[in-house]
């Protein structure tokens, strides 16, 4: 299964909803970097992504987007083949 990373906050309902939607998809670990903790990392998030919202979300090299982007791939039956390679 492809590495999940996701930048997040501490309180943010997106970030729950795509935690969910993965933890249905059997993803088990997302290295979650919290952006609110590490400015520095808000940074990073937005230079990879150009977004200053979150969460980010990246499937192995593969940048996904934010929640709406990764309901859009589960919804096309994209995000399966990404998460298997």
């Amino acid at each position: 299964m492809a590495k999940v990373v996701m930048y997040s906050t501490a309180v943010c309902p997106y970030c729950v909803r795509a935690e969910q939607l993965l933890a249905r998809k059997g993803v088990q670990a997302i290295e979650k970097i919290r952006v609110d903790i590490n400015p520095e990392r808000r940074a990073e998030m937005m230079e990879k992504t150009g977004r200053r919202s979150v969460p980010q979300i990246f499937i192995g090299d593969t940048y996904v987007g934010g929640f709406d982007d990764l309901f859009a791939l589960d919804q096309q039956g994209s995000l399966d083949p990404l998460l298997a390679a």
